[in-house]
């Protein structure tokens, strides 16, 4: 298994570390609902999320960009069981795409069942894509918790502290040079 996968609340984070992983020598894959959200809105529709396609976009944009990561380690910024918490936050029902790519993460064991979970800061900057309050987030995170456990992966708890040291806990745990 060579795929990792870095999660948690929006805002924790994750974003800066995964630039650290990078800066590390380690190949990355971005998060897809940040990107979805940006061409959304380039597009004219001001609040993409709440569109009835808007988890299957999400989902499709990683599928594609995880069809196009190579064989080494790579840690992504969420993955499908992110997609899965993000349409039970939204309380909608599970796709049958989504049900589909769930099935197959935990058939083909390519994602290593250890999640980085970034833990949140105690604040939140809002962006364009994020508009989310801190106690929106905070439940948010711990939906993303859940669908990880209910799934039986473990979680490695990356605590609020300064980016190097971040990136330095997910580093020690990959057994990757920093």
């Amino acid at each position: 298994m060579t795929f990792h996968i870095l999660t948690g609340a929006p805002g924790a984070g994750k974003s800066v570390i995964l630039r650290g992983l990078e800066r590390a020598g380690l190949a990355v894959v971005e998060e897809a609902a940040t990107d979805v959200i940006a061409w959304e809105q380039a597009r004219g529709c001001a609040e993409p999320w709440a569109e009835p396609g808007f988890i299957d976009a999400i989902l499709e944009l990683q599928q594609s960009r995880e069809r196009r990561a190579g064989e080494g380690l790579t840690v992504f910024d969420r993955s499908p069981v992110c997609t899965l918490a993000l349409s039970r936050f939204q309380e909608r029902a599970d796709s049958p795409a989504l049900e589909r790519a769930i099935g197959r993460l935990l058939d083909e064991g390519r994602y290593h069942r250890e999640v980085f979970f970034v833990e949140g800061l105690d604040f939140i900057t809002p962006t364009a894509a994020r508009r989310i309050d801190l106690e929106g987030a905070r439940r948010f995170a711990g939906k993303h918790r859940r669908c990880y456990e209910d799934l039986g992966f473990t979680l490695i708890p990356v605590a609020p502290a300064p980016a190097e040291q971040r990136v330095e806990t997910v580093l020690r745990h990959l057994g990757a040079p920093g």
